[in-house]
């Protein structure tokens, strides 16, 4: 058994490396040399996660639940604990500084564990696992009990790395990509197959296992499965449609719906419904489940689409009011009569027991048709594949004056790339676009919004270290009721204050709009926003969806071009 300290010395290990190729090297050391069964946990915690992405259990520990845990841990009063983060500014570096204070508490350090055995990884995950199974009116003082009997059982370098594991953000730069890479090396499996596979799980902890099991020969039969969501296929923007039939030729023209994208899984009448952040959303969309059951001729499927909101005019409604259905929790039934959904089918990644990700999009499509019996509330989208600018022109107009966003210019001869955004999946639309940014911060307002926060730190995502980069701030756009709603939001993601300034845990994406892009050495990103204004909360995405360095560095050069 691989102890908990061993992990946590590694991290440490992590934190002091510069480089990522140095950093895979040691993440590949890890995976060689714990056991089989550690292998999915450790994979996971080292990205700072507990669970694997499809995974719908949560810790729910917020910032608060854990300041308790560390007080009683170290006897001494929660506003110590504020205090101390003020300070250090960093939730592992409070735990270390914070345990070692009272001499009455000094057992919780080596001398303790000299005397009582110490934790191990698959300790630290079963007792993880019992606070994200916690429930009911004591769920609360159960999960304190379970963080103190943890903390009184750490090292100092097992304290810091635990607290940032509970709050899911480990800050040692191992994102999806290094830990991939740290599979091809470790298992010696080319790191295209590992690649492949991790799409396909959705678990890279998954893959991991089954390179050590059996290398590139295991690793390879990995598949899609029903009811675990994968990442869906993303599209990129066109600048024009004359670009992208030079990019692709003849293209599969559909409208893109201004509509909340969903990936549904359907076993039998066992019918499971899942957002675009890989959420499930089945109770929420009943009215769809039963389309879904009706129509869907198929005894497995797993299909691609997009929901959208309408209205009596059968007219798409503002996306927020989608959201309300996907967030729906009570009265469910009062919100499918205020807010009717119907749902657009455009591909099928699944059928009958056979993956369908490598077959063409045209051959997908076919088979789409095949098992969908449409009507008014679900129906596979129209699709015209051709060349002709005018054509295609027609089709863009059609969509925009029925309400939707634009356009979609697909490869019909591409497989389905899950999580990748690429050519053979195209978008235009026929405004500037938007980006979406990660909240890492803000600052509380002054006068009457003093009790508000005022304004957003925003970062763009770097997926192979998986990180947040700042890149600028954003103050206007928000009324007082918005201000007042998105504090509310963000109180329980709070992980360290400083006098006005706050660091918020990288949870919620921002549509922010702007005008210009610049260079500038005052963020880490290397860029900044010129007029950046707050458009509105993309709940239907996870932070790892926001723009990448790599997406602003293209938007930058392009300003110029």
């Amino acid at each position: 058994m691989t102890l908990f300290r061993y992990f946590a010395e590694m991290c440490a290990k992590i934190e002091n490396i510069s480089g990522s190729l140095e950093t895979t090297d040691v993440v590949a050391t890890m995976l060689r040399e714990v056991e089989e069964d550690e292998l999915p946990v450790i994979t996971n915690f080292i990205m700072g996660i507990v669970f694997p992405p499809w995974s719908t259990k949560l810790l729910g520990i917020g910032i608060r639940t854990l300041y308790t845990a560390l007080a009683k841990s170290a006897g001494t009063s929660e506003k110590e604990i504020e205090n101390i983060i003020r300070k250090t500014g960093d939730i592992g570096e409070t735990a270390v500084e914070a345990l070692k204070r009272d001499s009455s508490t000094q057992l919780t350090f080596d001398s303790y564990i000299e005397e009582k055995k110490e934790l191990t990884i698959l300790e630290v995950y079963d007792r993880l696992n019992q606070i994200a199974n916690a429930s009911g009116k004591n769920s609360q003082a159960t999960k304190v009990k379970i963080l103190q009997y943890l903390f009184n059982a750490t090292s100092a370098v097992e304290a810091r790395y635990l607290s940032r594991l509970v709050v899911e953000e480990m800050r040692i730069g191992v994102g999806e990509g290094i830990v991939r890479d740290a599979i091809s090396k470790a298992f010696e499996v080319p790191v295209e197959i590992v690649e492949r596979a991790f799409m396909l799980t959705n678990d890279l902890g998954t893959v991991a296992v089954a390179a050590k099991r059996g290398g590139a020969e295991e690793v390879a039969k990995l598949d899609i499965q029903l009811n675990r969501p994968i990442k869906m296929m993303l599209a990129q923007v066109t600048p024009s449609i004359k670009s992208a039939i030079n990019d692709i030729g003849k293209v599969a023209v559909e409208w893109k719906f201004d509509g909340a994208r969903v990936q549904i899984h359907k076993n039998g009448d066992k019918i499971r419904i899942f957002s675009r952040r890989l959420e499930d959303v089945t109770a929420s969309l009943p009215d769809i489940v039963e389309s879904v059951k009706k129509r869907v001729k198929a005894e497995s499927a797993i299909l691609d689409g997009e929901a959208v909101a309408v209205d009596e005019n059968g007219r798409p409604r503002a996306f927020q009011e989608i959201l309300k259905r996907f967030r729906r929790k009570y009265d469910v039934e009062k919100a499918i009569k205020s807010i009717p959904l119907t749902l657009n089918l455009f591909d099928i990644l699944y059928l009958n027991g056979e993956s369908l990700l490598d077959m063409s999009l045209r051959d997908r499509r076919e088979k789409l048709i095949q098992c969908v019996d449409n009507d008014e509330r679900i129906h596979v989208d129209i699709q015209k594949i051709t060349d002709d600018e005018e054509e295609i022109q027609r089709i863009y107009e059609e969509a925009l004056n029925a309400g939707h966003e634009g356009i979609m210019l697909k490869n019909p001869d591409a497989p389905y790339t899950p999580g990748k955004r690429g050519k053979n999946w195209l978008k235009k639309k026929p405004i500037m676009e938007t980006l979406d940014l990660v909240v890492i911060g803000g600052e509380w307002g002054y006068g009457r919004r003093a009790n508000l926060i005022g304004s957003y730190s925003l970062a763009a995502y770097e997926p192979k270290s998986g990180r947040f980069l700042p890149i600028g701030k954003v103050a206007t756009g928000f009324t007082d009721e918005k201000l007042a709603e998105l504090t509310e939001m963000f109180k329980d993601l709070i992980v360290m204050e400083s006098g006005t300034q706050i660091e918020i845990r990288p949870e919620i994406v921002f549509e922010i709009a702007f005008e210009e892009i610049q260079k500038s050495s005052n963020y880490e990103s290397g860029y900044a926003l010129r007029f950046p204004r707050f458009v509105g909360v993309r709940e239907d995405k996870s932070p790892e969806e926001a723009e990448t360095l790599e997406r602003i560095s293209q938007i930058y050069k392009s300003q110029w071009k």
